[in-house]
């Protein structure tokens, strides 16, 4: 399943055939050779795994539990509204978390040491309705390469209906950005769902990027999986359930999971504090190497806060997860000393929202900022 890559832990970003001319980056080594060697020394001092922590097994037993057991109830065993509602909320509370956690790791080979064992913690994606191989491009592929580039980064792209950089243009309707990117936040899974995943599959494109349309294996789990899920989400419960309650209780949960599965990821790269570079017009070369350029465009959050860091899948420490995105998020909290202490010697840019509501706020003033009109001299 997915074509074979290299790791981004120990080169430049992987090269593929695009519409827009092939980008590169600056190839000074420096940082990323001294990280990288830090990093190494940490495992080697401590005996810590990179992959396969007891920790991961364990959170993956208790999301998938609350997963299975939370479906069974809101679809045979709830009785009245608020028994079906407690039900669709622990169901999209633990949806949101198997993709926070197990997949987010598998899919990036950060889960296990056994690639299939990396294989079945991705698929989970596909349990709870995206499309495992659609998420690979699009995100291990296209945003970790090219986060905030413009015109390469599909995550800082929602087309018109919303402006995330300078670079974007301006319309008139995002001067209310601000206030109406959280219903379109909220609808994100359901995107996913019924109508993103299929259209990148039938013409074989993510924003500017073209795409191998999935075949053999990856066919089968893309086909396999929507229809799996179309099942669980509608084809059973309608066998118990009146269509209007179905698709009722369907809402909720999609409601409910898509704000923090968007907040989460944008919050470390669409604030005043992140920098959104270009390369340069004509050798198409970003100024910075790599390592570098993810530095000055990621930012952690919420460091110190072990529940969200359970929850989030250590995505809060979201710097060391796009330096490193192959080693399980148990390790990211001690890697992030490393990290800080080597980003301070090289005076490379470290910062973090110190809290969750400090990055949301940043962001609400980030797209607050690009949706006023330019001003006048």
């Amino acid at each position: 399943m997915w074509e074979k890559r290299e790791d981004t832990e120990k080169t430049n970003p992987v090269q593929h055939e695009q519409s827009s001319p092939r980008l590169k980056f600056n190839t000074n080594p420096a940082f990323h050779t001294a990280l990288r060697k830090r990093v190494d020394d940490y495992f080697l001092r401590t005996g810590q795994p990179r992959r396969d922590n007891w920790q991961i097994y364990l959170k993956a037993a208790v999301l998938l539990s609350c997963f299975f057991l939370s479906y069974i109830v809101l679809v045979f065993l709830a009785a009245n509204l608020w028994q079906g509602l407690i039900a669709a909320v622990l169901l999209a509370v633990s949806m949101t978390g198997i993709g926070f956690n197990i997949m987010h790791d598998g899919g990036h080979r950060g889960f296990s040491e056994r690639q299939w064992v990396n294989r079945l913690a991705a698929v989970t994606l596909d349990l709870i309705g995206a499309s495992s191989y659609v998420w690979h491009w699009k995100h291990a592929i296209f945003h970790h390469n090219y986060v905030n580039i413009t015109g390469h980064d599909p995550d800082v792209d929602l087309g018109m209906f919303a402006r995330f950089t300078p670079h974007q243009k301006r319309l008139w309707f995002h001067r209310w950005q601000h206030l109406y990117v959280w219903v379109l936040y909220a609808f994100l899974v359901m995107k996913f769902h019924l109508y993103s995943d299929f259209h990148h599959v039938i013409y074989g494109r993510i924003h500017t990027h073209p795409i191998p349309r999935p075949k053999g294996g990856n066919l089968l789990v893309f086909i396999g999986g929507k229809a799996l899920f179309f099942t669980l989400a509608f084809f059973l419960p309608l066998f118990y359930h009146p269509v209007q309650v179905v698709a009722f209780y369907y809402l909720v949960v999609v409601l409910i999971m898509g704000i923090p599965l968007s907040v989460v990821f944008q919050l470390p790269h669409c604030t005043g504090r992140s920098d959104f570079p270009l390369p340069d017009e004509v050798s198409h070369e970003m100024k910075n190497p790599w390592a570098v350029h993810q530095a000055e465009v990621t930012l952690d959050y919420d460091r110190h806060s072990r529940i969200k860091t359970w929850f989030f899948g250590g995505l809060n420490f979201h710097l060391e997860h796009h330096l490193f995105p192959s080693i399980c998020h148990i390790n990211y909290p001690a890697m992030s000393k490393v990290v800080e202490e080597t980003c301070r010697e090289f005076g490379v840019k470290y910062a973090e929202h110190r809290t969750f509501r400090a990055g949301l706020a940043e962001h609400y003033r980030w797209l607050r900022e690009l949706g006023r009109p330019a001003q006048l001299p």
